[in-house]
C-alpha cells in the first residue's frame, strides 16, 4: 500500500506539486590519499598546519535529473614537510521536481550537496584514519553560504571585465 501511495505523491510533484529530491546514486569519482613522508610524517615535531578546500559542480542528466559533485580537498603540513593530502570527489545523481526554474540553480547546488556531505565527510575520516592518522573530522558546511559566496565572486569578475 506505501508503495502505490509513493507512485501517487511522485506524480503529484512531476504535476507541480511540492518541492521533492529523490538521491538515485551515489558514488565516488576520485579518492586519494598520499603520504610521502612516511614513516617520518606519522610522528611531526610540530603541529601540521591543515588546508581544506571545497567545490561543488552540477550538471544536468536528463530531464529532472542532474549529477552534483563535491570535491573535498585536504592537506596537513609543517615547515619541513608535507604530512599528507586526501582528494575526494564524491557525486550523487538526483531526481528534482516541483522546484520553480528560478530557484532550480541555488537548490540543486545548496540541498544536494548537503545531502551528500555526511557521508564524503565519512569517507575522508576513513581515509585518514587508514593512513595512520587521526580521523579527519570535517566541520559542518553551510552550503548556502558557500553558493553566495561564489555568486558575489562570479558576479564581483563580471563587473570587472573590459566591456
Amino acid at each position: 500500500m506505501s508503495d502505490t501511495n509513493d507512485a501517487a505523491a511522485g506524480q503529484g510533484n512531476e504535476a507541480g506539486g511540492a518541492p521533492g529530491m529523490s538521491i538515485l546514486a551515489q558514488y565516488i569519482k576520485d579518492l586519494s590519499f598520499e603520504n610521502p613522508n612516511a614513516p617520518g610524517s606519522l610522528q611531526p615535531q610540530e603541529q601540521p598546519k591543515l588546508d581544506i578546500n571545497v567545490n561543488v559542480g552540477a550538471q544536468p542528466m536528463g530531464e529532472n535529473q542532474f549529477e552534483v559533485v563535491l570535491t573535498l580537498t585536504a592537506s596537513a603540513k609543517t615547515s619541513a614537510m608535507t604530512v599528507f593530502a586526501i582528494e575526494l570527489v564524491y557525486g550523487g545523481l538526483f531526481r528534482i521536481v516541483g522546484v520553480p526554474q528560478e530557484h532550480l540553480h541555488p537548490f540543486v547546488l545548496i540541498e544536494c550537496p548537503r545531502m551528500l556531505f555526511p557521508f564524503a565527510r565519512n569517507i575522508l575520516a576513513e581515509a585518514s584514519r587508514n593512513g595512520g592518522f587521526p580521523p579527519l573530522m570535517l566541520d559542518p558546511i553551510d552550503f548556502a553560504a558557500l553558493y553566495r559566496q561564489n555568486a558575489a565572486q562570479a558576479q564581483a569578475s563580471g563587473e570587472q571585465k573590459p566591456n
